[in-house]
């Protein structure tokens, strides 16, 4: 008889919405929870507690059967495009296989869309006869773009669609994934782990630490104010363009916590032992609005001491 000795809470008080045609960029470290909520919005995992509404339909709980008609409005675009296509499959059935599970169209039509979104990601029809272990990782990122473009969803989920490329690729996708959101009207949650990319396709910037979201606001306002340290560490480590620009950087010192085992109270605060630390114990440090549309925790460790008088005195 196994015996549970413990649980993890991948993605912890984790609140946030997606307007149509925007871009939300989801940023943090390795281990955080960024992908685990990605998917956890697409229903790929089920929730333990929460709510997921898409379009005032709650999905938290749906079975299977009544998100498959759903699940045209909302898809995927993975990490390693490598692991996330068939080898065994052509890449016209790898990018059919949507339409043949929802029904859509006849042999004819199917061979004219496929064709359609390989001509819409940069790839020629002749791909479609070949198989994705044929192509370079930025060929095989679009075959996966084509793939999530099939049903024409409203809601792509990018987990960190182009991390696992050569940076000399990564740009071609970047801007082919503004293009497709211009033209169709696509929402994004674009996850990344680097600052830098998500800074050149976001509306809005959260960043994430130990299953919780520490400060959510525009682009702008992430790149240019700063509120919360974390956020100022994952800044400082972004290289400059710059040769003649010295950017100190922010080194975070002790480890990220367990999360099996996290702390009660400041879990940034407990990494770098901040001496305010033990306030922070049983205290609600969730994000509050320190000015219009800049969310950060009320979290005495991590703000400065000027935002943490604001931030005690709002509801």
């Amino acid at each position: 008889m196994m015996r549970q000795t413990g649980a993890v809470r991948a993605v912890d008080g984790v609140s946030f919405s997606i307007a149509p045609g925007e871009t939300l960029g989801l940023v943090g470290e390795s281990g955080c929870g960024k992908s685990t909520l990605g998917k956890a919005i697409v229903r790929l995992i089920k929730p333990s507690t929460g709510n997921i509404v898409f379009e005032k339909t709650d999905i938290t709980h749906s079975s299977q059967g009544a998100l498959r008609p759903l699940r045209r409005d909302f898809q995927m675009i993975f990490q390693d495009p490598a692991e996330s296509l068939d080898p065994r499959m052509s890449v016209r059935s790898i990018i059919e296989e949507p339409f043949a599970i929802h029904g859509l169209g006849t042999r004819g039509q199917r061979t004219t869309w496929v064709n359609e979104l390989l001509d819409r990601v940069g790839l020629p029809a002749s791909a479609a006869e070949r198989y994705s272990f044929e192509f370079s990782g930025g060929q095989r990122q679009r075959i996966g773009i084509a793939r999530a473009l099939a049903l024409k969803p409203k809601l792509i989920v990018c987990d960190e669609p182009v991390s696992a490329l050569d940076v000399s690729v990564q740009s071609q996708i970047l801007n082919l994934l503004v293009e497709l959101q211009r033209d169709f009207g696509l929402s994004y949650l674009f996850i990344a782990h680097d600052l830098s990319v998500v800074k050149h396709v976001s509306d809005r910037v959260a960043v994430m630490y130990l299953g919780k979201i520490v400060e959510l606001a525009s682009s702008t306002g992430i790149y240019q104010n700063p509120r919360h340290a974390y956020t100022k560490a994952l800044l400082s480590a972004i290289p400059s363009h710059d040769p003649s620009v010295v950017r100190k950087k922010i080194l975070l010192e002790g480890d990220v916590p367990s999360p099996i085992d996290p702390p009660p109270g400041s879990a940034f605060g407990h990494r770098i032992s901040h001496p305010r630390y033990p306030e922070t114990i049983g205290q609600d440090l969730s994000l509050r609005e320190i000015s219009p549309g800049h969310w950060v925790a009320a979290d005495p460790c991590c703000v400065s001491e000027e935002d943490w008088k604001i931030l005690r005195t709002l509801p």
